[in-house]
Order: C-alpha cells, then structure tokens, then sequence
C-alpha cells in the first residue's frame, strides 16, 4: 500500500494536452507518449481542496494506480450505490413496497363499521396516480362512507422532518421521510400571471391528475429576498414567496414536511370524486388490525434501485436504506442510525474499514467513504453482477465538458454532486476490453462550510468547480482506458 500515494506511469508533460486523449486506434501505438500522467491532470484541474481515486482491475482486485486512496471524503450520491446492494441484500431483487386500505370493521350498506387505515409500506415509488387506483378499489366493494376516523399510517418507519437540517427549507430534494409517502413528497407550486397580480396553485400532480391540497399553502409578499420562508402552521406547510422573483410565471416543486397527512388529503379528495365520503385524515402512531380492502405493490425493487440510480433520487434511497435496516432487526430510529448501520454492513460485508454513512443519499457532508473502500466495494458486488447493469451508461467527456460519442471505451457509474463535492464512481470497460473499477472523489470542504444556509442552493462558484472536477474524472478514465487497457 506504500506505493498508491503516487501515480504510475511517470509524467510527460507539465499540463494536460490542449485536446483529450480518445483512446481511438490511431492514438494507440504512441500512448507512452501521448498520456499524461495523473498528477498533471490534478495540477491542470486545479480545484483545490482533496482528491482521491483509486482503479483497480476488477477481475483480481489489483490496484492499479491511485491517489490518496484511504482518505475519507463525502460519498455525495455515490452512496447511492451502496445503498442500492445493501437494500437488494436484505430484501430481495424481487422485494416490493405495499401500501394497504384497511378497514377496522365490516362493510354494511357502503359503510365501514369503524376506521378506514390508509397503512405505508415505505413505497418510495406511490404517487397520486396509484392512490387513484387504490380508491377504485375501494368503489368496486361499494365503500361509500365510514362510520369511524380516516386514519394514516406512516410508522412503520420513523418520521424524519428533512434528509439534511443544513439544507434551506425550499430544496425539493431534501424533503420529509416517513412510512407513507407521496409524490417523492413534494408538492407542485405553479403561478400564473393575473393582470397585476399571480393566479397560484399548490397541486399533487402526475401525469394523469392535478388534485389540489390545502396542506400546503402560498403567499405572496413583496418584498426581494428571502425568496422563500416556510413555517410549520398546525400540521400545515404555510409558505411565502418573494413577488420580485416570480417573473411571467413558472413552477416549482417544493417539499412537504407531513407526508402522511399529504397522502391522506389527496386520497381523500380523489375518493370524492368517486363519491366516497371520507372525514379529513388524521395520524395515528399505534397499529390497527382490520381487514384489507385495497392495496398497491410497487415495481420490485431491481427496478425501484434502477431509477433510484438513473435519476439520483434522494427520498428512494432514503426509503430503501430505512426499510434494509428494518428487515435486518429492530425498526430504526432515524437515519442517522440507519446510515451507521448501512455503514457497519459495508465495513464487515463488502471489505471496507472505514465508511460512515449519515443517510442513504449521500445529501449529507458528514458521511465519509474513501475511494479504496469504494472500490473494495464495488469489486464486492461483481463486475457482472446486477450493481453493474443496475448503474446508468455515462458518456466520456472531452476536456470541454463536451460528449465523445465515438469513444473506444464504456462506463457504468453513478455520479454524485454537492457544492464543492464531485465524485464518480463504477466500472470501466478499455478498448481491449479490459474491466476495470474505479472511484474518484474531489472535495473542497473549506469553500462548502464558508456557504451561508441561504445560498446553498446555487453558491457562487461551485458550478465553475464541478465543471473542472468532472472533466478531471473524465480525463482520468480516458487515461486509464488508455493506460491499462490497451
């Protein structure tokens, strides 16, 4: 391990060249030559903060060339990665979510003799088309009304008011986690010109239906800045806006805070619609016994860590790491204690020593990987195991940020992002054909931590940083598809 501190084949030239090196038949013969070394590209990068990588073979786990390779640094939603093999491990390839109508007495007459329970089952996935399908259920066996409450159930995991407390409140991506869930729990705000002032709309839309909540509501203020507040009014997401920066219109999604209450709202207007007659929802943390009238099954879990990969979203990883720990013992507390425990199964299953895990996403600084443990990681998994197939084709880049559609080589990765934090991390095919492993982390955490909570959403300069870190990732590969696998 004494020699991974230092790149291996020995630099050429004192920055990177002025084109990026596409590993194409005619570069080939003169590689020696052409490939700059890896410190020249970190020098040319200059980003500043830490960098580590390491690249391995992945048939023999034989580190090949790497960079302050057991410096823990944020994962980013590289973790993302492992939380996909640790779901799929303790669950199954196969593992859907179901989310359950229950009622606690008999149906006489269209009437529920008692409660009707609308029970999470952690489905990341649920949105209000599937509700809809749900309350046709319900139709079908003539519920017209209840007797008793309408309840909703969302402990079968534990309630977490955000992902990250350090993000600002209006971050869509950083929304509530709970048993029960809806829309990836946002709620879609939109506004409208109205001659002076603005038509608003506060919707859980889908592709199908546009049912409007009153649990979430929008004020316009004059005023500049903030652009938004948020306040917790009795159980209602009360938000206001700045009117100067709203423009002709537009939309955005915004997160919520009471899912559980977000789902039983929407649920309930949709069955009035169908003419169900249900009282407003109200949560309820004990178990309650009944029978099943309706329920829902997501797509199985091969395909939820699929699109959890694809699109990089947060809630689904969350969900995934939340209902893995449970499978594995006792329910837990928080994410936090998830993440440790995430990170505990990394450590004594996949070969790391030192990763910890805040969450499930990655949307958090605080947790720590470091690209040998990755790698180790990912060697874990399989070259051709499913973790591979399951990870998104990621185009080389140039060294403008600019896709190479003709490049001789092919990646599988998951990428991550932060504000000063870059990471990529998966598996490499060269030109011979040669698989590879790899993960690359950059990170500036003196930059990130001098952001103030208001502006991290779009921070001066971390999209200028990103731009650099990710055409250094993509210079690294195109050097080791070259170097080690022709």
């Amino acid at each position: 391990m004494g020699g991974l501190g230092a790149s291996l084949a020995s630099p050429v030239f004192a920055n990177a060249p002025e084109r990026s090196i596409r590993p194409a038949p005619k570069l080939l013969d003169f590689s020696e030559r052409l490939i700059p070394s890896a410190d020249a590209l970190i020098a040319d990068a200059n980003l500043g903060g830490k960098i580590g990588f390491v690249v391995a073979e992945a048939k023999t786990g034989l580190i090949l060339e790497a960079h302050s390779p057991v410096l823990p640094l944020p994962p980013a939603s590289v973790a993302k990665a492992i939380t996909a093999v640790y779901g799929i491990s303790s669950l199954g390839l196969e593992h859907s979510f179901e989310t359950r109508v229950i009622a606690t007495g008999p149906v006489e007459a269209g009437v529920v003799q008692g409660d009707l329970v609308l029970v999470g089952g952690g489905d990341p996935t649920l949105d209000t088309n599937a509700l809809a399908a749900l309350v046709k259920s319900l139709k079908q066996k003539n519920v017209m009304t209840i007797k008793g409450d309408f309840i909703v159930d969302g402990h079968g995991l534990p309630y977490q008011r955000m992902i990250d407390p350090g993000q600002p409140d209006h971050l869509g991506y950083n929304p509530a986690v709970s048993g029960l869930n809806l829309n990836y729990n946002r709620v879609h705000f939109e506004w409208k010109r109205a001659g002076e002032d603005f038509d608003v709309s506060m919707e859980a839309r889908s592709d199908q239906l546009r049912p409007a909540v009153k649990m979430a509501q929008m004020q316009i203020i004059d005023r500049k800045v903030p652009i938004y507040t948020y306040e917790d009014a009795k159980g209602i997401d009360y938000w206001t806006v700045a009117r100067g920066a709203l423009g002709k219109g537009g939309s955005r999604w915004l997160p919520v805070r009471r899912p559980d209450i977000y789902t039983g709202e929407v649920f309930q207007i949709l069955a009035r619609g169908e003419g169900i007659r249900l009282p407003s929802p109200k949560a309820r943390s004990d178990r309650l016994e009944g029978t099943i009238l309706a329920s829902h099954r997501s797509r199985p879990l091969r395909d939820v860590a699929q699109g959890m990969l694809k699109y990089s979203t947060n809630l689904t990883a969350e969900l995934i790491g939340l209902s893995a720990s449970a499978s594995r013992g006792s329910v837990p507390g928080s994410l936090m204690e998830s993440g440790a425990a995430m990170a505990d199964w990394m450590n004594s299953e996949l070969g790391a020593r030192r990763a910890f895990f805040q969450d499930h996403s990655g949307l958090s600084d605080q947790s720590r990987v470091s690209a040998n443990d990755m790698v180790k990681a990912l060697a874990s998994a399989g070259p051709n195991g499913y973790l591979r197939e399951l990870m998104k084709d990621v185009t080389p880049l140039d060294e403008m940020g600019r896709p190479i559609n003709d490049a001789a080589y092919s990646i599988k990765a998951k990428t991550g992002t932060l504000n000063f934090v870059s990471t990529l991390a998966g598996y490499l095919t060269a030109p011979d054909g040669r698989p590879l492993i790899f993960a690359i982390f950059t990170a500036d955490m003196e930059r990130r931590a001098a952001i103030p909570k208001a502006e991290r959403e779009r921070p001066k300069g971390a999209k200028g940083w990103s731009r650099r870190s990710r055409v250094l990732q993509h210079q690294l590969l195109s050097r080791w598809a070259l170097e080690y696998g022709t």
